[in-house]
């Protein structure tokens, strides 16, 4: 009898993981089960859905199972049953038996415990099935209060303005995406939010969101902010109550604790995605890094060892890569800022410096704000911001070195020509002020 390989969530982990299984093991049976309507589900899109600037893209259960050769049972929630059982329920009922269980329920919107939270205009975001209502509710309304400013806010708040909206964002920290980069970058990017238009309510925190029916105000730390519709981007939550009910231990993060070839406490129950932990390749302590690209490839690997039935290949420590925008600004990170190497314990030393995206006798280039971490002889750190998106291209080359000799930084190789960046590239530059 052939196996049957359980998959437990349609986004980015469970869809790859679902796809890589039958690829590698075409006899098996790979089941997977979606509590939405959708499969690979993007919710790093929905921001720029809101604002029109870009299609959702998502597979129907028909178009997945017909080209991935994988069954799909959509609008189904799944539990944990006895034994090697889930029990189903919604659009497909009855109990599900498996050989091998990958659970890749991803992550829900932190929602914080605050009186008016349930009021009609407050929004969370997180899964493109919202999107059509959301936006036809924040369409109407005139001033927009976006709470938190972390990549979500961020995003959202650009998507607003885009559409004529005022916002105000609210945010508890010093800086916007203060999670994510130190003060010196965090407040180039907190005057240009306010440059475009944005309203920054800085070292606030929410109290309560007022009304009678529907969002009026919301009441901070400082005062009151009037508004007719509220985003809460406050952050996510792992789901992780499949897991912990299949009896997988949980890690210091709160999210699914796995070996290095994401397999759970559990025999033959992998996890995957955002309700996975990983490891953090500076300090080695388990890490929870909710986003995009950790979930397609950790969904690669449990799908690869469950299709194998054996354990073949392992998850890589990780350092955060990670790029958002602001209009034209964009937003980068890999490895450790200097804040989190300092709570980690580590000394540390840095390098801020701002360069181009060209050659410097290249008309039109851009500035390049870069800041690089180190302790002792390693490089455990870049941030970099700038109005190009060649930020990204410096934080993918630092994601390649966090953790690595300064001296091999200085020495890493990569393309050149007068149009396409500087022939010191700004890591190398950043290595060099350490080194």
């Amino acid at each position: 009898m052939a196996r049957r390989i359980v998959v437990v969530g349609g986004g980015a982990a469970g869809a790859t993981a679902a796809s890589k299984a039958k690829r590698v093991d075409p006899s098996a049976e790979v089941v997977l089960v979606e509590a939405s309507p959708y499969v690979t589900h993007a919710p790093c899109a929905v921001p720029y859905a809101i604002s029109h600037s870009a299609k959702l893209y998502v597979y129907t259960a028909e178009q997945f199972a017909r080209e991935r050769g994988v069954r799909v049972l959509v609008n189904t929630k799944a539990e944990a049953g006895e034994g090697n059982r889930l029990r189903l329920s919604g659009a497909h009922s009855g109990v599900l038996e498996w050989d091998v269980l990958i659970v890749a329920t991803g992550a829900r919107p932190r929602v914080p415990p605050i009186e008016g939270v349930g009021l009609r205009g407050v929004h969370v975001i997180r899964h493109p099935a919202e999107v059509w209502e959301v936006k036809a509710d924040l369409e109407k309304a005139a001033t927009v209060a976006v709470v938190g400013g972390g990549y979500i806010g961020v995003e959202m708040a650009e998507a607003l303005l885009a559409m004529g909206k005022r916002v105000v964002l609210i945010e508890s920290g010093k800086w916007l995406l203060n999670k994510m980069l130190d003060g010196e970058l965090g407040a180039y990017v907190t005057e240009y939010f306010k440059a475009m238009g944005g309203e920054a309510r800085l070292g606030e925190g929410v109290v309560k969101i007022g009304g009678s029916d529907r969002v009026e105000y919301v009441e901070t730390t400082n005062g009151v902010v009037k508004a007719d519709a509220v985003v809460l981007a406050t952050g996510v939550v792992p789901n992780v109550e499949l897991a912990t009910a299949l009896g997988a231990r949980l890690g210091p993060t709160g999210a699914v604790s796995v070996d290095p070839y994401l397999e759970t406490s559990v025999p033959n129950v992998y996890a995957a995605g955002d309700v996975a932990e990983a490891v953090h390749a500076v300090t080695g302590k388990p890490v929870w890094i909710p986003l995009a690209p950790y979930a397609n490839k950790m969904g690669y690997v449990a799908g690869v060892n469950a299709g194998a039935g054996e354990k073949k290949l392992q998850f890589p420590p990780v350092v955060g890569a990670a790029v958002t925008k602001f209009f034209d600004m964009y937003i980068g990170k890999a490895g450790l800022s200097e804040a989190e190497a300092k709570a980690a314990g580590l000394n540390v030393r840095t390098a801020v410096l701002t360069t181009r995206d060209k050659a410097t006798f290249m008309p039109g280039g851009r500035d390049v704000r870069v800041k690089a971490v180190a302790s002792g002889d390693l490089l455990i750190g870049v941030q970099a911001v700038g109005y190009t998106p060649y930020v990204a291209a410096v934080v993918d080359l630092a994601a390649q070195y966090i953790g690595k000799p300064i001296s091999s930084v200085i020495l890493a190789e990569y393309s050149y020509m007068p149009y396409t960046g500087p022939v010191w590239h700004p890591l190398v530059s950043a290595a060099r002020m350490l080194d």
